[in-house]
């Protein structure tokens, strides 16, 4: 009901409909390049946020390897609080 109402208001007001000055070509317009500004922040948002969780599962797999490669302790004695059967 609310997307025949609201193709229907499109329809019958197409000004309604129309498009920034940005998509008309005034790309020298403040509002154009606060706009470009803005779409630069939120990619250097999202590249920084990727960034992160890259950095955080690299050190995640660093910590696996060395864990990996390091040798096994030898336990000959029981340790206290442990239970030897």
């Amino acid at each position: 009901m609310r997307r025949t109402l609201f193709t229907l208001l499109m329809v019958m007001a197409p000004g309604a409909a129309l498009a920034c000055p940005v998509c008309f070509g005034q790309s020298d317009a403040p509002m154009a390049k606060a706009m470009n500004l803005g779409i630069m922040l939120m990619l250097v948002v999202v590249v920084c946020v990727l960034g992160g969780f890259l950095s955080f599962i690299a050190s995640l797999a660093r910590r696996a390897r060395l864990a990996d490669a390091a040798p096994p302790v030898a336990r000959s004695e029981p340790q206290e609080g442990t239970v030897q059967c």
